[in-house]
Order: C-alpha cells, then structure tokens, then sequence
C-alpha cells in the first residue's frame, strides 16, 4: 500500500492507494509535495528519524551498520541527504562526532547496533559527555519481543548510556516519534551534552502515516547573567584583593576580549587550565601560562601566592593546584561546577562573556604591578627555558619530541586543527603548540582515553574539509586504534598522522618512575609506521634525524591526502612538573636505586644525558 497526499493551500489530504506491487515489496510512502519539484517521503519509523536529521540539517552519521541497524542504514541509502560515515569501530563514529560538534558547535550524530555496537560506543560517548559537545547517538537494540529472554546480543542500552549522557531513552511505539525524538535534539543542544535514542530493530520498521512531518528548530543556547547584587559582590571582593590571578577554563570561549581587559584593570596574571589554552593564551600581554602537572612554574607560583583566586569557566580537578589561603570566586554556567574542587567565598552562575560584560563597568584601573611583573618573569624564564629544549640532535641521535613539535608549530598553518593523544603527546602540545585565535586544539581532556587523536581528527576534517588537520598520535594509541587509518583512505580524509614512535608507553613509564616502580610492561615492538602506511596505499614518511624534520614535515603538509609519518623520537625523554612534590623527589630517588640493583645502570645513564642538562635551570 502506498499512502500518500498532496499539499496545496488547503489542508492536506490523505490518500490511500492500493498497490500489489508495492504491497509484495513491504513498502509504503508518505509523499509530500510543497511545490511541483519538492517530494519527502516517510513510512518506518527509521524513515521518520533520518528525514527529521535530514531537514534539521545533519550533514553526516558516524558508524557501522549491521543487524538491528539496517533500517536506518536503508533509509539513509533511500533518502540520500546524510551521508554514512563508514568507520572500522562504533568508538570511533562517538569520538569523530564529538570532534565535529566541538569545531561546528552544532547536533553530529552517531550510531550502533545492538550489543556489541553499543558497547563499543560508550568510551567515545564519555568523552563527549565530560568535553560537553552535542551529540545524539542512535543505539539500535534487539527485537522488544526478545528482550528479557538471554537473546543474543541483549543488553539494556537505556541502563548502559545513563552515566554518559544528560537524555536517554527507548523507542517502543510509532506514536512516539518525532516527538521523542525532539527532545532528544534539545537536550543534546541545549545541554551540550549527549543524548540517546533506544531504537529496536522491530520497531524501526514499523509502518507510520503521518500528515506533515514537523520540522525541528534548533533552539540557541542562552546568555545567562547574573544578578546585578552578585556582580557587585564580586567586584567588592576584587576591590579588597591585592594579589589577584584569573583561571580560565573552556567557558572563556569567546571571552578573551573581556578577560584580558579584566586582567589590565586589575594588573592580574592569567592562568588557563589545558582546556582555556586556545581561548586565553593567545594576544594576553598577562598570560603566565598552565597550572596543574603538565604546566608552567609561573603558573603554579601565581595561584599559590594569590590572595584572590578568580576561576572564569574552569571545573580544573586537581585540588593540590589549589591555593590554601586566598578567596576563591567561581563563575560557571553550570551551577554543580560551583565549589565543586575548592571551598569558594563566592559562587556565580553565569557566561563568562557576559558576567564580565557586567562586571567591567564597577572595576576600576590598578597601577600597582608588582605581583604580575614578579609572575611575568618568572613566566618569561620559564617559557625561554622550554624554547631552549628544543634543540635539533646530530644525525644518529633521536629526535626531541620538543623540538618536533616547535617545528611543526612553525610549519603547520595559522587556521590548522590539531589533535593529540593522551599520553606524552599531551605535555608537548600543551608546551610547545602555540595558540593564535585561528587554531584549534581537540583533545580528551577530561576523558583521558588513548587512541582519541586520530578518531578526532576524522570529524575535524569532515567538519573542516579547508583546513589542515594534523593528529599528534602517540605510539600507544595510534596501534591501539591502527584500524582507522583505513578510514581515512576509504573516506579520502587528507588527515596528517605524526606518530611518536619510542617504542613506549613513555607516560605511564614515568608515572611508574615519579611513584618508585621499576617501569615494567611498557615497551613496544614497533615497526616503521611509514612503512606501513604504504603497505596500505597511504602515503608514510619516515623521519630518523633532526636534520630531515622540516623537509618532512612539509612534504607531509602538503601532499594532497592522508599521510602517516613515523617520528622517531627520544624514549628517555622526561617532562618536568612546575614544582616537584615531597613524594615525586622520594618515589624516583626510590626508582633510581631499583634500576641501579636491577641491573639498568645504561638507561640511568642515558636518562641523564637526555635531561640533567635541560632541567636543572628550570629549579
């Protein structure tokens, strides 16, 4: 049966015709015509949900089909306006649209089947749940008859997705749609978060008729400012404050402006956690740099000697960064963030952007520069110090990780996205890739999972076919998620990998070593990762000197597609923390004298060789 109508300027009607042929083809059509050109057609449920995506504007669905799925995966053939993003892991479709809709700041969209597709989704939902980016997920299930009875695959998706996601639920009935759906959308866009669709299989199918499919409208995120009363508080206790530092964090997107003015009235250094990097760093004459393990003794110095601690859209977790004695005021748009590291003397729930709008009339200009000029140089040594790290090696020696990344810096364009592993790609991006107001920065950052660096850079690329992505990808996590780097052949992606190859998971081996463990099952076997891309019709470069790295890095740039390079690089290379805790000192002095009774005298020495000489300024 085919069921169609027709729309003019009356009200539409609905026409039902009878069809053998059609009937023994299982198929029924909702055709709408708004004008001689124009069709949609709907009849599943799955008909429903991909047309709604697809007026809505989804450009694109992260995934891999199969079983439960199928009907969806048939629509989107039939419809033909979203593409199917075909990737080798379910983890990867959560993490490349996590990436899209933190570049694009609009809905992207996932899916996978039931079970095991589902499973595979969740590690790459959690990392856009905790980096609040806006994504939907469609989680096929098995047939509503069978659940409840052990069959095969069954899980319950409405249970597995509450922990990583702000909306979850199970499709049952065709009546539910669009409506669930919707809600569903605003709550990913209006939370910034993920939400679920339960879709099963038997269901999708289901037959609808539906008059007119209501269009979605993506509601817009609102300013939220505070009370006028907490604006003057707040500048009370600036007023009263004589060494004041500023903590950026992720809210401070689109704030920069307002921050740093902010920091000249009030002649106070500005610190950023990782996430604030590419929104405060940049054009900021009162940038002090990182806190936290992985940043800047300027940094840490200005937090702990602040007597007014100002967090600016920052949920920062390590609670030993924290100051012991000062004010701490909190600005936040998400209200559960407030006081949830530190005790705060005031709480603000607010944009950043326009609490300071509001604030900046009642604070008044400082003269008084001794705090920001004390912090800034530190700074300035601190940051001169790192440069100086990042020294080319005679031919034969291995690279500098340090010195790659400043290079590549130097090389990569001004508007470039990055992405980079967790592991001891973090420590160099977070230290050495400079920031402009262009450039964008995608990481798991409260996440941590391996492997992220290349999946993200699949969802950039699409999202930004005009620009150069480039994943910094440490040896760990590019084999861990080695499959992929098919994807970007088979999606034409020109994705450029920069694979670290020490053979290592060289960040937990120095976690082991700053805690006193020998580093024990750390080491890989490792091939030439250049090597290996060609084997697969991927370009690879191979880069074993200092001396060949910006040749390499340019013939990598500008090749006209994927590209894997294998970047040797030192494996005793160490990174630093601002200030080296009691614990740090006694865990690797205990390290030192195990390696010694373990027989690893040549490694100690030429752990030396690669970082006395660097380091020991720094303290």
């Amino acid at each position: 049966m085919i069921s169609a109508f027709y729309h003019f300027k009356k009200k539409p009607k609905l026409l039902k015709i009878k069809s053998k042929a059609f009937h023994d083809l299982s198929l029924s059509l909702v055709i709408r015509r708004d004008s001689c050109h124009h069709f949609c057609h709907c009849s599943s449920k799955a008909d429903v949900l991909i047309e709604v995506l697809a007026n809505a504007g989804i450009e694109r669905i992260y995934g891999i089909t199969g079983d439960s799925l199928n009907s969806v995966n048939d629509s989107l053939r039939r419809n033909g306006k979203i593409a199917f993003e075909h990737v080798r892991h379910e983890e990867t479709a959560a993490f490349a649209a996590g990436a899209e809709a933190s570049l694009t700041h609009k809905l992207t969209v996932c899916a996978g089947s039931s079970g095991p597709g589902n499973l595979h989704l969740i590690n790459g939902l959690f990392d856009c749940h905790r980096n609040r980016v806006p994504v939907l997920a469609i989680a096929s299930h098995i047939p509503q008859s069978e659940v409840g009875l052990n069959y095969f695959q069954e899980t319950h998706p409405e249970n597995l997705f509450k922990e990583c996601s702000c909306f979850c639920e199970l499709v049952s009935n065709p009546k539910q749609m669009p409506e669930i759906l919707f809600r569903a959308m605003n709550a990913a866009i209006g939370n910034q978060d993920v939400a679920v669709i339960v879709l099963p299989g038997d269901v999708a199918v289901m037959e609808m008729e539906i008059d007119e499919l209501p269009v979605w409208n993506q509601p817009r995120l609102p300013h939220i400012v505070p009370q006028h009363d907490d604006i003057e508080e707040m500048a009370a206790h600036l007023e009263t404050g004589k060494r004041i530092t500023l903590f950026c964090g992720a809210g401070c997107e689109g704030a920069h402006d307002e921050v740093v003015e902010l920091a000249k009235r009030l002649q106070a250094p500005v610190v950023h956690a990782f996430r604030g990097k590419e929104w405060v760093e940049w054009d900021n004459p009162y940038d002090v740099g990182m806190t936290g393990l992985l940043g800047y003794t300027s940094g840490y110095r200005a937090i702990e000697q602040c007597d007014t601690l100002v967090m600016l859209g920052t949920d920062f977790p390590y609670r030993p960064f924290y100051p012991e004695n000062a004010k701490v005021i909190q600005v936040d748009r998400d209200p559960s963030a407030l006081g949830r590291r530190v005790p705060l003397t005031q709480g603000i729930i607010g944009t950043v952007k326009d609490t300071l709008k509001e604030l900046l009339p009642l604070v008044a200009q400082r003269g008084d520069t001794e705090f920001i000029d004390t912090v800034r140089k530190a700074y300035t040594k601190f940051r001169g110090d790192l440069d100086s790290y990042a020294v080319a090696e005679p031919d034969g020696v291995a690279i500098h990780p340090q010195y790659f990344v400043n290079r590549l810096n130097k090389l990569a364009a001004e508007d470039a996205i990055f992405t980079f592993d967790v592991g001891t790609p973090v420590i160099w991006t977070a230290r050495h890739l400079k920031t402009n107001g262009k450039r964008r920065i995608l990481g798991s950052y409260n996440h941590g999972s391996m492997a992220n660096a290349m999946m993200h850079a699949i969802g950039a690329q699409n999202a930004c076919p005009n620009r150069q992505v480039i994943s910094l990808s440490g040896d760990g996590g590019f084999t861990m998620m080695m499959g992929e780097m098919l994807t970007l052949k088979q999606l034409n992606l020109p994705v450029k990998i920069f694979v670290f190859n020490n053979e290592e998971l060289s960040f937990i081996a120095m976690e082991m070593k700053a805690s006193g463990y020998l580093d024990y099952a750390t080491d890989f076997v490792n091939p030439d990762f250049g090597k290996l891309a060609e084997a697969a019709g991927i370009k690879g470069v191979s880069i074993q000197n200092s001396s060949e790295v910006d040749e390499k890095i340019m013939e990598a740039l500008n090749h006209n597609g994927p590209v894997i390079v294998n970047v040797h690089v030192d494996k005793q290379e160490l990174a630093m923390p601002p200030k080296i805790a009691y614990q740090q000192a006694k865990g690797f002095s205990k390290y030192l004298i195990n390696a010694i009774l373990d027989g690893r005298g040549t490694e100690l020495k030429e752990m030396a060789k690669t970082n006395w000489m660097k380091y020991k300024s720094l303290y």
